[in-house]
């Protein structure tokens, strides 16, 4: 049996996470099981690429520590990794136990996004830890707490070894409905050779360059002969304008066909909707004209068109469904 840690901390020697893995490594190797560890902080040039190993794995362990807020970078970059480039038939066959200390507030939905995220890229979820240790020598000194440490790796190993069934997920339905992220239709060996380019600096800097130069190429082509209108969008945005009280916040509309990004901005009772860059920004959304038209006409408010996959955006989901009252499309 081979089961692959990845530790997404930061290697700190106080860090509990490092005593969670030490004690369930050796109760794992005592079980005659082959370990490996991998630890990102050590790797972080090198994410795109791990994916290869889970090749030969027959469960993961994913354990990170939260110091402040959310799982870290390094293990969302391997999980990006992982879907992006990684074989989503072997994941399917992979079982996976969350691993996550914290040293403030938020343990518990650490384990949960790491399962929630195994699940959609088809892999298999396992009961892991999870637990507030603000001073690791509570965690070594408490007999109670080391024995909770063993038995799950014990349940980690009979989970796998007995290849107990899980039943269906709703992460996976949602994922067909929801996602955003366009399949890549390369076999894993394509995908292997693809991770190993994206992990190499040099050569992603020159296709960045190169991709740069051909736009700029273009733009020259087709600019000379097509003026773009700069006030599409802008009297509707301020006609549906609805002020809610203390809102204030910062939206950037990237729309495929314009040049210029759709700036809107609201503080209070007052908006200013313009193209171009510059002034707060909060949350980026990126559709093409079409679906932002429909918004605008009221046939779909912006919620419901990120919901559908029409549209991407960064920043915080609530302060967009607040965009739908400050932006009344519907109401005439």
């Amino acid at each position: 049996m081979q089961i692959n840690i990845y530790y997404g901390g930061r290697g700190l020697m106080d860090d509990p996470t490092l005593f969670v893995l030490n004690k369930m490594k050796e109760v794992l190797e005592e079980l005659r099981v082959t370990v490996d560890v991998f630890h990102l902080y050590e790797q972080k040039n090198s994410i795109p690429t791990l994916p290869q190993t889970l090749k030969n794995a027959d469960g993961v362990i994913l354990a990170t520590t939260i110091e402040w807020y959310g799982i870290g970078g390094y293990m969302q970059q391997f999980l990006d990794a992982c879907w992006l480039y990684g074989d989503k038939e072997k994941i399917s066959k992979i079982y996976m136990c969350p691993i996550v200390m914290s040293t403030t507030y938020g343990e518990q939905e650490g384990k949960l996004n790491l399962a929630t995220a195994w699940e959609i890229l088809g892999g298999l979820p396992c009961s892991g830890l999870c637990g507030y240790i603000a001073d690791t020598a509570l965690l070594e000194e408490n007999g109670d707490y080391i024995r909770i440490i063993e038995k799950n790796a014990e349940n980690l190993y009979r989970t796998i070894n007995q290849k107990m069934p899980c039943l269906p997920a709703s992460n996976q339905a949602v994922k067909q409905k929801v996602a955003i992220t366009k399949s890549i239709n390369f076999t894993p060996q394509e995908s292997e050779q693809l991770s190993q380019y994206v992990s190499d600096d040099t050569y992603v800097q020159r296709q960045k360059e190169d991709i740069q130069e051909l736009a700029s190429l273009f733009r020259d082509m087709m600019g000379s002969s097509e003026k773009e209108d700069t006030t599409e969008f802008l009297q509707e945005i301020r006609k549906h304008f609805v002020p809610q009280p203390g809102f204030a916040a910062g939206f950037k509309v990237v729309i495929e066909e314009k040049k210029q990004p759709l700036m809107i901005v609201i503080d209070g009772a007052n908006i200013d909707c313009h193209y171009g860059e510059g002034g707060r920004v909060d949350v980026e959304m990126q559709l093409d004209r079409a679906s932002f038209a429909d918004i605008v006409s009221g046939k779909i408010d912006f919620q419901t068109s990120f919901m559908a996959g029409d549209m991407k955006m960064k920043g915080d989901f609530k302060i967009l469904r607040s965009l739908d009252l400050v932006l009344q499309f519907g109401m005439n």
